[in-house]
Formats: structure tokens, sequence, C-alpha cells
């Protein structure tokens, strides 16, 4: 199935239904006076989130929602039925938006967490509303009132712990396959991931997370060159970002250094906030290199850096140095969930 992160829709409730205009008429009973009921109230749309789901591609054909209206009142001070609320299905993660002002609506997370995004029309009153002392029979009414419509716009924003990114080609996918039961499309040319992937880590102890990887960045993503500028918003609920950094043979130092900076920019255009996200640093296809060169080529990195951002080394291809890389990630993960303790003061 296509993966679709984004798509506009129409919503429109229900009108309410109109008051009855109606008179009393049994036999041997003169002057029944009004009886007319009032009407239904419109159904209203909602938004209902479905864990099931993981793209908003139930939306590429049908793009118009309307819910139910309500019945018109009846005679005998009978209303109108109510029409039928519609709730429409979202993968959570959604952020729903009004297209026509922007606003933020809502941020659809929690399995079976609903949204109104379109009220109902309120009913229409039948002439009993309107009987008194001064007027014995009203011929009043009132109509339903229609109900809201809006065009939405849904983004999908995938709910993962951590992040992949990288340069095309860097093995962000090959990564994801070697630690989840995630199956990626994988080949030897730059931008083969399309579209986000998840897998679920199995880190040991009834301990896992959910891992993201997104189509690779180049220069110039941040101002739309390539695929992966489409796709950073997937990284936005992260609490931790991966950098697959690729080693190529006969690389220096110096040239990693320079692949890490185009990545640092784009994030850094694309969105401050991102680029402050703790991330660290993965060397892979270090199976390319001599087993004796890896510590001192590690070390030129490290002295290059001048800081503390931790530096994996891996070989996603073998699976060398993925398992100390899951570990690390989950110690740091369990340290964030650990409550803060406070220092004891002593007089």
């Amino acid at each position: 199935m296509k993966f679709v992160d984004e798509a506009t829709i129409k919503v429109t409730a229900g009108k309410g239904g109109d008051g009855c205009l109606s008179f009393r008429r049994e036999k041997n009973i003169p002057r029944g006076g009004p009886d007319g009921g009032d009407g239904g109230d419109g159904g209203s749309v909602y938004l209902i989130v479905d864990r099931g789901m993981n793209t908003l591609a139930e939306f590429r054909h049908r793009r118009r929602f309307r819910a139910a209206s309500g019945s018109p009142g009846k005679g005998k001070e009978r209303s109108g039925n109510s029409g039928e609320d519609l709730y429409i299905k979202v993968p959570s993660g959604t952020l729903v938006y009004d297209d026509d002002t922007d606003e933020l609506i809502g941020d659809m997370i929690e399995n079976g967490a609903a949204q109104m995004v379109a009220r109902g029309g309120f009913h229409g009153l039948g002439n009993t509303r309107f009987k008194s002392s001064v007027n014995r029979a009203p011929r009043k009414t009132t109509k339903g009132t229609p109900g809201e419509e809006r065009n939405l716009r849904l983004e999908l924003q995938v709910l993962a712990d951590v992040g992949l990114l990288g340069l095309p080609n860097a093995g962000k996918s090959t990564l994801i396959r070697q630690v989840s039961a995630a199956r990626p499309r994988v080949a030897d040319y730059p931008f083969t991931t399309l579209y986000p992937h998840l897998g679920v880590v199995d880190s040991g102890r009834d301990n896992s997370f959910v891992i993201a990887d997104i189509p690779g960045l180049i220069e110039g993503a941040s101002g739309g060159t390539g695929l992966g500028i489409r796709f950073l918003k997937h990284l936005s609920r992260t609490q931790m970002l991966l950098h697959i950094l690729e080693y190529r043979p006969q690389m220096a130092p110096q040239d990693l250094l320079e692949d890490i900076r185009v990545i640092e920019r784009e994030l850094g255009n694309y969105d401050k906030s991102l680029s402050r996200r703790e991330r660290w640093l993965v060397l892979n296809k270090i199976d390319l290199m001599e087993a004796e060169a890896q510590m001192p080529f590690r070390a030129a990195v490290e002295s290059l850096l001048k800081q503390g951002r931790p530096l994996y080394m891996i070989s996603a291809a073998t699976g060398q140095g993925c398992r100390e890389l899951v570990k690390g990630i989950q110690q740091w993960m369990a340290g964030r969930e650990q409550p803060a303790h406070q220092d004891e003061v002593t007089a």
C-alpha cells in the first residue's frame, strides 16, 4: 500500500431538522391547540484514532464526508430523530489543521481518542414551543440550522522513539532490518527508501523501542531538494536521532566531518529544535575497514569533533556493533524515564 502522509478532506455536519407546524385534531376535542414537535439535531463529524492504521491512504479517493441530518418534527409533540454522528478513522500521530485558517485543531495520539471537527446543526422548534396565554394557536416554527462545514488538512507524523537520518546510501534501511523485524527495501543505489519505515527493536528484558527510517537527505534538502525534506517532520516526535554515516574505503576523517556538517546544516535550516535534539553518530560499513585501523580512525574523528556526542562504529550488514548500539539506546531511554532525585538539604 502506498504511504501517504498528507491529505485534505472536506467535512460537513448534518443539518438540524425543522420544527413542525401542527394542531391537535381529535373528535370531541375542539380547539385542540398546537402539537408540533421539534426537529432532531444534526449529526456531528469526529475524527477517531485507530492504531491499526499507519497511513492516510484511505483519503486518496474519498475526500468528502457528510454526517446525517436530523429529521423534522412531527405532530402530537413528537420530536424528529437526531442525525447519526460520523466517525472518521485516522492513524495515531495525525495533526489536524483547518485548511482555510491554518489553525491546529487537534493532535491525534491515543488509540480511540475522538476529536469533533464539525458540529451538527441545532434542531428547529415546533409551534408547541410558542404557545402562550396570549397566543393559543401559534403558527410559528423555526428551521434547523446548517451543520458546520470545514476543509481539513491532515498531516501524519509517525510515532517513534528513535529516528534514523543521514545521507543517501548510508545504510539506514540495512540497520533497521538488522535490529528489527521491519523489511524496508535495500539496494546498492541512493534513494532506495521512498517513505518512512517503522520497526520495533527488542532490547531485552521485556524492553523495546520503536525506530523510524526516513529517506536520505542531501545538501539543500531543507529547501526542497531530494526526498528527505518531505519526511523530516516524522522525526519531530522522536526522543533521539541516530545520524548514520557511511564509511568509504580510503576515506579520511576530515571527509566524515563534512558529511556530518551537511546533515547538521539541513536540520538547523529545517527546525532549530530538531537540530538540538539528542543525536548520536553511527559510523556504518566498518566491515570495509581493516580491523587494526578502526580504533585510530575513531580517535581521529573524535578529535576533530571536539564534542561529547556519542560515536558508535557498526556494520549493519554483518551485525557488528549493532547489539552494543541497541543496548546503549535502551540505557539512555531508561535513564530519561527515571524520576529526578532531589538532593537532601542538611542543616
